[in-house]
Formats: C-alpha cells, structure tokens, sequence
C-alpha cells in the first residue's frame, strides 16, 4: 500500500487500479501510430507506451498547468514510470490518452495514463513526478500549480485488495 508521504514506495500495478472517474476534469490528447512505432510482427514497440507518457505528461502541463513549465524555478525529475498492456495496439490506429493525478503532495505528484483504441482501454500507465530546484534537491511545488494539478486528481483513487 502506498504511504501518502513516502516518496519512496512503489506503487502497485497500475492493473490494480480502477479507471479515474472522480476527478473534476481528465486531460485528453490524441495520438496516431505510425509504421516506425511498429515492430517486424506489426505491434507496437514497448518502448512507445513510456514516449506517449511524456508527450501527454508535456501537452497536459503546458496547456493545463503552467505554461512556462516552472523552467526559472526548477525541474521536474520522473522518479518511476510502469505501463501495463492489456491488449496490442497497430499502425494506424488512433490512441486517445486520458491523463488524471493523484497522490498530490507538496513535493511531488502521481499521473495516471489510460491509452485507449476505439473506446477500449489497450494500456494503463502511472508516473511519479518530483519536483526539484536546479541543482536536483527535491523542493516545494508552488500552491497555484498544486491547485491545478488537483483538478485533475482523483481523491479517492487508491489501488485495490
């Protein structure tokens, strides 16, 4: 079970979750496979699943969270990153993401993906996001940023059993 102030803790798979439902609002980005994100058996590469992770991470934080990225104030250092399949995914087929939070802390927050094809869910994913200053010591994120992150936060979002 994942402790609310441990930064350190590994989540559970993010299988064990159920889809975000009680957040305010859940950001939504497109995105499109081509042939190079394609294997010799027509799949998509593994590695393709953590690459939409942080263009959907980037596209959320820029149009929803703080335009300037927090580039004066600090970094954003990914502490962990998981993708779960739950079935393959082809070129040219659109993927939708929908990306919502939780474990908001003052420090740090977690992002949920959920990749889907044609309405059905093909991926879950989660990040755990840290926020440093330039020299890498993990600092405070600033409250307007942690308000807006909580829009997206599903409060009771906890892994099951």
């Amino acid at each position: 079970m994942l402790l609310q102030t441990d930064l350190t803790t590994p989540l559970e798979s993010p299988a064990n979750y159920v889809p975000a439902i009680n957040a305010q609002k859940t950001f939504r980005h497109i995105l499109d496979i081509c042939l190079k994100d394609s294997n010799a058996y027509g799949n998509t590469y593994f590695a393709r699943y953590f690459e939409w992770q942080g263009v959907c991470r980037e596209q959320w934080f820029y149009r929803c969270v703080a335009s300037d990225m927090l580039q004066s104030q600090g970094v954003f250092v990914t502490k962990c990153a998981h993708q779960d399949y739950a079935h393959e995914t082809f070129p040219f087929q659109t993927v939708e993401c929908h990306l919502n939070s939780f474990n908001v802390r003052a420090c740090s927050f977690h992002l949920l993906f959920r990749f889907y094809v044609d309405g059905v869910l093909a991926s879950t994913g989660f990040q755990q996001i840290v926020f440093a200053s330039h020299d890498r010591k993990i600092i405070r994120l600033p409250k307007s940023v942690i308000e807006e992150i909580r829009l997206y936060e599903d409060a009771q979002f906890v892994p099951k059993g």
